[in-house]
C-alpha cells in the first residue's frame, strides 16, 4: 500500500496502549478541505490517516502518537479514546453537506489499512467501531451508508448477527444495560439506541427499540456472534 506523508502538527503523546480503531467521515465539502483543517495548528483536530475519494492514503500523525479526533468520547469504560485508539478520515460530505455512499476506492484502501493496524497492535473486532458509537450524543459518522459488512466478512469488524436470533423481550431499561455491558455510554438513550441502530440496523434509523434490535443486541453479547453470510 501507497500512503503519502501529509504531516499535521496536531498531535501529543500517548497515555495509553493502543486498542482500538475508529472510522469516520470528514463531514466537510470536499477532501482538499477536510486535509487543510486536519493540518492547520488552529484547528486543534488531527487523525493518523485520511482517504481520499480516489483511495489515495494520507499519514497525518504517526501510530505511536496521539492524534486528537475522538473528542469526547467513551467505550467500553475508557474515556481518552484519543490516547488508545487509531483515527481514520474516509472523505465524505457527511449528513451535512450531502451524505452519499463512499466510492469503492475509499473501501478498497480502507480494508488492507485497517487490517495492518489491526494485526500491528493485537486489536479486536469489537473494538473497531464509528464515531457515532464512541460518542452517540455528538456524532453520526461514519453513518448508515458505510459499508460495515464488507469489514466484517473479513473479521474486521463485527458482523451484524442473522442466525438464531431470539428476542429477549427486554424492557427498555433492560435494553439499556445490554448497550452499556456491550460499550456504549447510554447517559442519553435515543443518541445511544440511534446509534446502535445506525451501525447494525442502518436501513431503520428511529430510535425506537423493537424486537429485531433486541435479538441484535443479545447476539452480539454472546461468545460468537455470526452473521453477514
Amino acid at each position: 500500500m501507497t500512503i503519502l506523508d501529509t504531516p499535521s502538527p496536531n498531535f501529543d503523546e500517548r497515555s495509553m496502549p493502543i486498542t482500538m480503531i475508529v472510522l469516520h467521515y470528514t463531514g466537510m465539502q470536499d477532501g482538499p478541505s477536510a486535509l487543510a483543517r486536519l493540518r492547520d495548528p488552529e484547528a486543534k483536530v488531527s487523525a493518523h490517516y485520511l482517504i481520499e475519494e480516489d483511495g489515495t492514503v494520507c499519514r497525518l500523525v504517526a501510530e505511536e502518537m496521539r492524534a486528537w479526533h475522538a473528542g469526547r468520547s467513551h467505550w467500553r469504560g475508557i474515556t481518552d479514546i484519543n490516547s488508545a485508539s487509531v483515527g481514520i478520515e474516509i472523505v465524505n460530505p457527511g449528513h451535512e453537506w450531502g451524505y452519499r455512499p463512499f466510492t469503492e476506492e475509499q473501501i478498497d484502501a480502507l480494508i488492507p489499512l485497517v487490517a495492518a493496524i489491526k494485526d500491528r497492535h493485537g486489536i479486536t473486532r469489537g473494538n473497531i467501531v464509528g464515531h457515532s458509537d464512541i460518542a452517540p450524543a455528538r456524532k453520526r459518522d461514519p453513518g448508515e451508508l458505510f459499508p460495515w459488512y464488507r469489514l466484517a466478512k473479513l473479521r474486521l469488524a463485527l458482523p451484524r448477527p442473522t442466525r438464531n436470533l431470539m428476542d429477549p423481550m427486554w424492557p427498555q431499561a433492560g435494553f439499556l444495560l445490554a448497550l452499556e455491558r456491550f460499550g456504549y455510554d447510554v447517559s442519553e438513550p435515543m443518541a445511544a439506541i440511534m446509534a446502535f441502530q445506525r451501525r447494525y440496523r442502518p436501513e431503520l434509523v428511529d430510535g425506537e427499540i423493537d424486537a429485531e434490535c433486541r435479538m441484535i443486541l443479545l447476539a452480539l453479547l454472546l461468545p460468537k456472534p455470526q452473521g453477514d453470510d
